[in-house]
């Protein structure tokens, strides 16, 4: 049977849509430009992803989770530098007002050219802040001045401390954090790839100097693991170093994980060894000591930070390009989401064989039971071949099959989503059954 991977967006973006994964946001209003909702199956979906990163920082006994608000005191994006440095430099095009990134842009005869006509003719180049900017109480004015955050790991780093000491942690250790955060990106797109609103999956690992070129490189290792348990064909996933002006100003090290999209190699996470600036600046700016003073050696330092970030909205997109593959031709083709069991909306649907009311009811029955413990589908709609078919669209594992027979033998079939076998399992075993396949895929 041949098989063909996903070649351009569109096609997932379609998929998105039909299946209830992800919709334009706004969209009876025209829709608001790079910006997304996500439906049942994407909802669902994305908390998978989150729990899966979750469960694999948390449950190191060094890392604790954390959930920082959004909005924060001002000082704090000074300190870190957003205010006066987290910028893009913009130009105009004179010939057909096209606004573009000037660092994106490619160069003739040492002008800027426009890409969308070609035109050498632009304005000088214009430092446009990223962050989105609001005001808190009822004047409007630069005095009451707050930021949309930009990123999470700022919440991380202001309470260092506060987790250090309630949590009890001693050097190494680790915060994790799962949050939205905000960019006035000016070059959006590429579906839920980089957009406005975006969410994010970041740990920042305290380490003491000294060890922190040996914590980077652990932590690099442990990150490229992650992505292997997830299913990622591995021919599609490698490292780029940071080197020169790629190299952040407070950065001692930095490895992103790219994957290759349809669109072309883009970064999933971020693995950077930032040194102690973070929290230096924080000391700096607030005046209050962040230093970690060690009991057993009688010695106080500022940490080193070793931070894997991670775009909880690329990742998904990942997964979903990853996944996704058509098998077979014409009208024998169907369109499959080979998702990890732990990753798909759905672990199992119930299809009873007709609607006849005797069926139904035993039908209806052993969906309650698993519902108690798994996602899952009930789908009478339409032949079993379709509904099989919209169940391998959506990356469901198992689908189990309830007919005539089963009110007689007590038995029903489960049919297996990427082999397409089917075997009949007794309804007193069905949840053994169930637990053991789903472990193996």
């Amino acid at each position: 049977m041949s098989t063909q991977p996903l070649k351009d967006l569109s096609t997932l973006v379609s998929l998105a849509k039909r299946r209830g994964f992800v919709f334009q946001s706004s969209e009876i209003y025209g829709g608001l430009n790079s910006c997304w909702d996500y439906g049942p199956l994407g909802a669902q979906f994305k908390l998978n992803v989150k729990m899966t990163w979750w469960k694999a920082m948390t449950r190191r006994p060094e890392i604790v989770g954390l959930d920082a608000a959004i909005l924060m005191h001002p000082q704090v994006w000074k300190a870190s530098g957003h205010v006066d440095g987290f910028s893009d430099p913009l130009v105009d095009c004179k010939a057909c007002k096209n606004r573009f990134r000037e660092d994106h842009a490619q160069k003739k005869d040492g002008k800027t050219q426009c890409p969308r006509c070609g035109s050498l003719e632009t304005t000088e180049a214009r430092e446009f802040n990223l962050m989105f900017k609001t005001h808190m109480g009822p004047v409007a004015d630069e005095g009451n001045t707050v930021y949309l955050r930009p990123e999470t790991a700022q919440g991380i780093y202001v309470n260092f401390e506060n987790v250090a000491s309630s949590m009890r942690k001693k050097i190494p250790f680790g915060i994790a954090q799962i949050g939205k955060s905000f960019r006035n990106e000016i070059t959006p797109g590429n579906f839920i790839f980089r957009t406005r609103e975006f969410e994010q999956m970041e740990m920042q690992y305290f380490v003491k100097p000294g060890t922190d070129e040996e914590w980077f490189n652990t932590w690099k290792e442990t990150r490229w693991n992650f992505y292997k348990t997830l299913g990622f064909n591995q021919d599609k996933l490698r490292f780029h170093e940071h080197v020169g002006n790629e190299l952040a100003h407070y950065a001692k090290a930095a490895f992103d994980v790219e994957y290759e999209f349809p669109f072309g190699w883009s970064e999933l996470e971020g693995i950077h060894n930032r040194g102690d600036f973070d929290l230096s600046q924080h000391q700096k700016f607030s005046g209050k000591k962040l230093e970690y003073f060690d009991e057993a050696n009688k010695e106080k330092y500022l940490p080193y930070v070793i931070e894997t970030a991670v775009g909880c909205d690329r990742l998904a997109l990942a997964i979903l390009c990853d996944a996704y593959r058509e098998e077979g031709e014409d009208k024998d083709k169907r369109v499959v989401l080979g998702l990890k069991p732990q990753l798909a909306p759905i672990k199992v649907a119930f299809l009873p064989l007709s609607k006849k009311e005797e069926l139904q009811s035993l039908s209806q029955k052993i969906y309650a039971d698993f519902a108690e413990d798994y996602e899952v589908d009930y789908d009478e709609s339409g032949s079993i071949g379709k509904r099989y078919r919209r169940q391998d669209e959506i990356g469901t594992p198992l689908c189990v099959t309830i007919d005539f027979d089963s009110l007689e033998d007590q038995k029903v079939t489960v049919r297996h989503r990427d082999a397409m076998t089917q075997d009949r399992v007794s309804l007193d075993q069905l949840k053994t059954y169930v637990d053991h396949k789903l472990r193996e895929f």
